[in-house]
């Protein structure tokens, strides 16, 4: 699995592993909710996954991650509902709220690497970057002393 998360990255692999746990506890939800609620949770945990897998692998991940993180506070809102409306139970909701933090952080984590190297990428490369006015001098030789 460390292998796949290499080549993924670890949010996506961290969601996946959340998506797995949520499909079977949605479906203890009472069958009203369970198409209500639980579905909004569902596909709310399918648009993050979508948008990872676009942050993955595309260039400009800036807004692919912005709308993963998106996703993830409608997860902390929706599952706290679940929860106060005796759905699912204190440890599941435990559990549910710990994984999407640490899937928060990876995604935070991700968003910061990517403004670096963005960064990086947009500073000057020296003095043939985008700066006209630095002018490089040729080095003052030093002169060899008179011998008397």
């Amino acid at each position: 699995m460390a292998d796949i998360a290499r080549r993924t990255g670890p949010a996506l692999e961290t969601h996946q592993r959340f998506i797995r746990w949520l499909v079977p506890t949605v479906q203890r939800f009472p069958r009203a909710q369970k198409f209500l609620l639980g579905d909004r949770i569902q596909t709310t945990a399918l648009d993050v996954l979508e948008a990872l897998i676009e942050a993955t692998y595309t260039r400009d991940r800036r807004g692919h991650l912005a709308r993963a993180n998106l996703g993830l506070e409608k997860l902390r809102v929706l599952f706290r509902l679940a929860a106060e409306l005796h759905h699912l139970d204190l440890r599941r909701y435990e559990y549910a709220a710990r994984l999407i933090d640490e899937i928060g952080r990876l995604i935070g984590g991700w968003q910061k690497a990517h403004a670096a190297r963005e960064d990086d990428e947009a500073a000057p490369k020296g003095p043939e970057g985008n700066c006209d006015s630095v002018v490089v001098l040729p080095r003052k030789r030093p002169h060899a002393q008179a011998t008397r």
